[in-house]
This record gives C-alpha cells, sequence and structure tokens, in this order.
C-alpha cells in the first residue's frame, strides 16, 4: 500500500505472495503460488481454461507454467508457442522466464514462439514466405500506410473518396479480414456494398503486387496457409506440443480458427497431431466488442476442445475488500457468466467514496480538489487515475488540472486541443478569423476531401509567392481547374464568415463543423463516433469560455472568437507531462485495462455516458458495459471514487441527467456520499427546517420549502432543501421514484404545481 495513503486512510498493505523475491528453482516458484495458481501450472498435459480474476495473478501463473514445462522436462523451449495481445507483455514474459529457468540451460526463451498474434504471424509468413505467395522482404502496412495505399488505389481507379471513404473503405477490409473473408465471399446486398467489395478485392491485389500486407492479412494468410498446406499444418502442430493463449476472452472468430489448426481441433489428451491450449482469460472482462473480440470463444473453446480442467482464479492482491465486494455485486447483474468471486486477504479497507455534483465543472472541480489533497498527504501523482467512458469528457478535467498548476498526461491518446478533429475545427475558426493564417489554409483546404490535389497547391503556392500575399487571397489569380477547386473553398470560407457574423461563439463553432462537412465527414467513418463527440465537446468548451469571468478578457472590446483561439492555443501549448514525469493519469476505460493505481477516480456516471446511450436497448452492448463499469472498478488498489452530475454541457446546451444504473448496483453500505449535495442529503435530511434556507428559497421567484413543482424532465416534486442567493439559488428537490435532485434555479425552470 501506499504510505501516504495509509496515513491518510490508515488502510492495509497490499502485497502477493513471494513479491520480491528471486526463485532459484521450481520448488521456490511453486511455494509462492496459492493452492488454486499451483494448480493451475502443475496441470497434467491436456487442454485447460483458467478463469483469472482481476489482480489474481494471471501472468505469473501463465509464466510459472512455462518454466514449470520446461524445467519437469514435459517439452523442449521449442515446443512452446505462447500468445500474448502486446509486444510490451512478451517482452516481459521472456524476462521473466529467462529469470525462472536454470542458468545451465542457456537462453530457452529465445527457442520459444512467444508474440502477438500479428508477430507470430508475421514470423510464420518469413518463414514461408514462399508457400504464402510473398516476396522474402515482403513490408507491413501500419494504420496510416493502409489509409494512404488506399488513397492512391482510389486515385487510379478515379473513385470518388467522398462516395468511399478511405478510412471508411480501411475497416471495411479489415473487418471482413478478421472475419476469415476475402472480396469474393463478401456480402453484396447492394451497388454500393458490390463496389465496395470490387475495392477490397482491387486494394488486395495493389498489396500483392507490391509486396505489402496491413496487419489484418498477416493472421489471414497465415491461417489460409495453414489451411491448404497440410505437410506444413501438420509440421507446426508436432512441433507445438503447448500453446499458452493469454487474454483468450478478446480473441477474434480468426484467431481462434487460427488456434485450432495448431491444436489440431481435438480434445482430450493430446491429439495425433496438434497441440494442449491452456487458455487464460476472464469472460467479466471481455470489452472489446468493437474491435472483433468474441466473448463467446471462451465457451467455444470449453466446449469444442472437451476442456476437463476449468480452474478460477479468484484470490485478489490488488485491491481492498469494499472495492471487490461492490465490483462483484456488479457483475453478478450479468447473465451467462462463467462465474467466479473475486477476494482478498487485504481487508475491508474504505468505503467507496461518491460524489453528486451540481455540474460537469462542479464534478471536475471536486475530483481535483480531492486529488490535491491526496497529493499533500504524499500520495504519488502518477498513483492517480482520472477515468472517463468518452474522451470528450478528458476537456473539462484538463482545464481544472491545468488551472490548478498540477501535471497530468493523458494516458494511449492526445490531450484535447490536440486531437486531429479539434485542430481541424480550430484551423476553419482561424481562418474566419483570419483568412491570410497560410497554416491553417494548408491543413483543411482539402479537408474533408474536396478534390484539391497536390498541384492545385503547388500551382497556388507559386502564384502566392509571385504576389507575396497569403494562399487565401492568390485563390483569385489561379486558372483552369486549380481555380475551380480552390475557389470553391474560398468562398465556402467566405461565406462561413459572413453568415457566422455576429453570432455567440458556441453557435460559430456549430455552423462551421456543419457546414465545412467535418460532422458528415466523421459521420461517414465507422469508428467516427469519438471525433464527433470531441467535435461537440469543442462547443461546450466555448460555451464555457464565454460565461466563466476567469477565462475571458478583461477588456470587453475584445474579440470573442480571437480570445478563444488563444486560450486553446495556450491550452494546446501547456505540454503535458512525459512518461517519466510524476503527473496525474487521465485515460478511458479502455485505455485503463491491465493497469493499477492507488487511488482512481471515475468520473460520469450517467445514463447515456456511462452506460453510453448507444447500449442502451442493447442487452449484449449493456453487458459489455458492465463489464467496463467492472473493470474500472478493480483497477483500483485502497481508494475508489464514483462521480456523476445533475447538470452536462452537451452540444453546448445544459442537459439533465439521471445516475448511472450502476450506481443502483451497487451495495449502499459500501458507499459513502462526499461533498457536494449528495453527502448533504444523507447528513441533513432535516434540511428544509433551516430558516436560512426557507428565507433563501422564499426569494428565489416566489418558490418555498415545502411547495410543490413540476420539472419538465424529472416531473413532480417538492422541494425540501435550498441554498445560495440571487443568480447562484440552488434547491433542492424531491422527485419520488426520480431520487433527490439539486438543481439551479436559473436553469431549471420550475413551475409551481
Amino acid at each position: 500500500m501506499n504510505p501516504a495513503l495509509g496515513r491518510y486512510n490508515r488502510g492495509l498493505p497490499l502485497s502477493p505472495p513471494g513479491h520480491g523475491q528471486t526463485a532459484t528453482n521450481m520448488s521456490d516458484l511453486l511455494s509462492s503460488l496459492n493452492p488454486e495458481q499451483r494448480a493451475a501450472v502443475t496441470l497434467p498435459p491436456q487442454h485447460a481454461l483458467i478463469l483469472a480474476g482481476a489482480g489474481s495473478g494471471k501472468t505469473r501463473v501463465l509464466t510459472t507454467r512455462i518454466a514449470w514445462l520446461v524445467s519437469t522436462g514435459q517439452t523442449a523451449p521449442h515446443g512452446i508457442l505462447a500468445v500474448t495481445f502486446t509486444n510490451k507483455a512478451a517482452r516481459e514474459m521472456r524476462a521473466r522466464l529467462s529469470a525462472m529457468l536454470p542458468a545451465d540451460l542457456g537462453n530457452p526463451a529465445r527457442g520459444m514462439w512467444i508474440g502477438t498474434f500479428h508477430g507470430l504471424c508475421n514470423r510464420l509468413l518469413r518463414a514461408h514466405h514462399r508457400e504464402a505467395g510473398l516476396p522474402a522482404t515482403f513490408q507491413i502496412l501500419d494504420s496510416a500506410d493502409q489509409i494512404s495505399a488506399i488513397k492512391r488505389l482510389l486515385k487510379n481507379l478515379g473513385v470518388d473518396e467522398e462516395r468511399f471513404p478511405p478510412r471508411e473503405l480501411a475497416g471495411f477490409v479489415n473487418a471482413h479480414k478478421e472475419q476469415g473473408i476475402r472480396a469474393g465471399e463478401a456480402e453484396a446486398y447492394d451497388d454500393y456494398t458490390r463496389r465496395r467489395a470490387e475495392l477490397y478485392a482491387e486494394y488486395d491485389a495493389q498489396c500483392q503486387r507490391e509486396g505489402v500486407a496491413d496487419f489484418a492479412e498477416l493472421l489471414l494468410r497465415a491461417h489460409e496457409l495453414l489451411c491448404r498446406n497440410e505437410p506444413l499444418r501438420r509440421h507446426y502442430q508436432e512441433r507445438f506440443r503447448h500453446i499458452l493463449v493469454d487474454e483468450f476472452q478478446d480473441t477474434n472468430r480468426l484467431q481462434y480458427q487460427w488456434l485450432k489448426l495448431l491444436a489440431g481441433r481435438g480434445g482430450g489428451q493430446f491429439p495425433e497431431h496438434g497441440a494442449c491450449i491452456f487458455a487464460v482469460g476472464d469472460d467479466d472482462q471481455s470489452i472489446y466488442a468493437f474491435r472483433g473480440a468474441e466473448i463467446g470463444n471462451l465457451r467455444n473453446f470449453e466446449r469444442e476442445f472437451e476442456v476437463a480442467n476449468v480452474i478460477r482464479l479468484e484470490q485478489n492482491y490488488r485491491s481492498h475488500g469494499n472495492i471487490l465486494d461492490a465490483a462483484n455485486a456488479l457483475i453478478r447483474n450479468n447473465r451467462g457468466r462463467l462465474g467466479k468471486n473475486l477476494w482478498t486477504e487485504a481487508g475491508a479497507g474504505e468505503p467507496i467514496r461518491v460524489f453528486e455534483g451540481f455540474s460537469d465543472d462542479d464534478e471536475a472541480r471536486f475530483v481535483v480538489d480531492e486529488a490535491r489533497e491526496l497529493i499533500r498527504a504524499g500520495v504519488s501523482r502518477r498513483q492517480l487515475a482520472l477515468l472517463y467512458r468518452s474522451n470528450a469528457q478528458s476537456r473539462i478535467l484538463e482545464y481544472h488540472l491545468l488551472k490548478a498548476g498540477m501535471p497530468y498526461r493523458v494516458y494511449g491518446g492526445l490531450r484535447f486541443f490536440d486531437r486531429q478533429e479539434v485542430r481541424h475545427a480550430l484551423a476553419y475558426l482561424r481562418l474566419i478569423a483570419n483568412p491570410d493564417d497560410d497554416t491553417a489554409f494548408l491543413r483543411v483546404v482539402n479537408f474533408p476531401a474536396r478534390g484539391i490535389g497536390g498541384r492545385s497547391i503547388e500551382a497556388l503556392q507559386e502564384a502566392a509567392h509571385r504576389v507575396h500575399s497569403s494562399l487565401y487571397n492568390a485563390a483569385a489569380g489561379l486558372s483552369g481547374r486549380a481555380a475551380a477547386v480552390v475557389g470553391n473553398f474560398v468562398r465556402l470560407i467566405e461565406t462561413l464568415r459572413r453568415e457566422t457574423a455576429g453570432l455567440p461563439l458556441p453557435e460559430v463553432i456549430g455552423q462551421l463543423i456543419e457546414k465545412s462537412g467535418l460532422r458528415a465527414h466523421y459521420l461517414a467513418e465507422k469508428e467516427g463516433g469519438d471525433r464527433l463527440e470531441n467535435l461537440d465537446e469543442l462547443i461546450n468548451a466555448a460555451t464555457s469560455f464565454s460565461s466563466d469571468e476567469g477565462m475571458a478578457p478583461n477588456d470587453p472590446g475584445a474579440d470573442p472568437l480571437a480570445s478563444f483561439l488563444a486560450h486553446a492555443s495556450l491550452e494546446a501549448g501547456e505540454h503535458q507531462a512525459g512518461e517519466s514525469e510524476d503527473a496525474v493519469q487521465l485515460m478511458t476505460v479502455h485505455a485503463a485495462k491491465g493497469l493499477e493505481f492507488d487511488a482512481v477516480f471515475i468520473t460520469g456516471l450517467e445514463q447515456g455516458l456511462f452506460p453510453h446511450e448507444n447500449s442502451a436497448a442493447d442487452k449484449q452492448g449493456l453487458e459489455e458495459e458492465r463489464r467496463l463499469m467492472y473493470v474500472a472498478m478493480t483497477r483500483a488498489r485502497e481508494r475508489l471514487y464514483l462521480s456523476h452530475a445533475q447538470t452536462r454541457l452537451l452540444h453546448g446546451q445544459t442537459r439533465y441527467s439521471l445516475p448511472s444504473l450502476f450506481l443502483e448496483e451497487l451495495p449502499g453500505e459500501l458507499l459513502r456520499p462526499v461533498g457536494g449535495r449528495a453527502a448533504r442529503a444523507a447528513e441533513a435530511p432535516f434540511a428544509s427546517q433551516d430558516p436560512a434556507g426557507q428565507e433563501c428559497a422564499e426569494r428565489a421567484g416566489g418558490l418555498r420549502i415545502g411547495q410543490n413543482v413540476r420539472h419538465a424532465r424529472f416531473g413532480l416534486g417538492v422541494i425540501v432543501a435550498a441554498e445560495g442567493q440571487g443568480g447562484d439559488t440552488r434547491v433542492q428537490v424531491n422527485f419520488g421514484a426520480q431520487g433527490m435532485k439539486w438543481l439551479a434555479l436559473e436553469y431549471a425552470k420550475l413551475t409551481a404545481a
């Protein structure tokens, strides 16, 4: 346990068995394991499923299993194939094995095939490139290279990028490859999908001509190679006697088929040709359906391989008991689980803190204030994690962290004002404010794509250089096709400037997002939802900027747009902390998987936000959201905060929110309301008798404590408490089944009932 949190919380220390020890032989390794871990490590050579809960030591079990098999002579190092989901995990596994295995074996990890699915398939294809139909020096396209290759293909074929956006086409290709579907097998139910399938085929032909392969191609071609080449398939089935797979719940359809090929598709004892599969996974942590992961692979594996050995690792070495009990209670609401119940010897620890803010700004202020108190108590900043469901939620947290002068780092992503879609929108704003801004001009002149190619840009730059003017002004001197396409863009900017003149800043941004084509562009992208949310959050940022005196310029005559752009540039210029710097960690819940922290804040726990609105009508989607919440909760070692807000800025407007149903699924005895209205409601149920509050409410539009009122969303309620004065007046209303709500009279529009 963090000593500072111990002083702050009087908590209990946590440490896994054998932590910090260097084992010199297998006896030492086994003695450091708990009974379930030891049973998993020493299983006989059969297919096995290890259900490993969060913080239960699955990596230790996986690597010790390999060391056990080699040290006891059950297999040679070259008979091991171990699949991880990241290259980092593969490197760590090799390092651990080198330390575990006897020195007289040399470096046995070198003889093993340890890596990701893509890495292992690349190794297989390199060794058998002729049989796979690839050149020996074939190159791998990363996602950016793939998009560039598709853009080049579309240009060569004369295909309109607006009708077939390259990023969307790449998603179409990859999704089919991950299902094992070639272009000729792709379903074509109308002219549009038929054309996409044709472009898929053309793209594959182009890659073949150029001797390149994208990531999805690596696995598909390796699978096809083993399917059609029986001698090669038998060779690898006989070579790999043990296949160990980490994060089995995250495998997709094709990955599972590839594993079945190598294992001989058999069950029970060693098949005639094939390996034993040692699958380690947790169905409760399956959160990547959007990437093609199929949670059903765990159940299919258990059934198809007639798995007799299912071992549950339930002892947790990370979190205190209250956190685990709450997580267990939450996940029990999912149906069809394989089932397990996490527990710990570390003691109950502290209750889970729940904060209800009036607004998202109120929530962010609480989170940052609480983080500051923990840091003052001596907690390392890097041990504080601020989690959110959607990337767009980071903006308000970033603002308050910057305001507090607190170093932070957005883990696995970019800061809000550094995100591509936000920078595009800001470039349009800069052109509205100043058409002579050549940097902004070049950024968006052909984004979204409007047929302005490199030659047109070169002609424009030459014209600008000749007359010593900006690109915007030089457009009038162009001729031919360049004049037409660049002229259309210039007229778009002129229209935006004219139609947004005098509008409030949030409306300016809203209009440019629509009329520039940014919204339509990201709507067409398969995974454009996050980018659209960030664009909407930019409108929220402008709304906050306009209403927050602390952000507004002192000069009343200052231009709001110029001031906002300066604010955005300054925030973007405040470079986030480096990886080695002690900084608060911000990340989405998806990015947090596999990590752990002393204190975790899960923010934005509201219906429509977490669980996300896209899952509301979908049982499977809601269960995945619940698994996501389970993952978030089990990142915390010692202290867990859950927060939500009654109002939140969405699309530049204040929206009222209901608490997440996940909060209702947690046992009340494990929760402690802190700060804000939630704590006051719990600590002062008779606030309606407060004379000061009575006087305050009576001054607020004639409303008074005890009066029945009606709200557009929450319905009929009764005022039970009040606080504040003038425009800051807030009342607490009991809405019955909808619960107790604190509302700002200025915005709530309550009417007497």
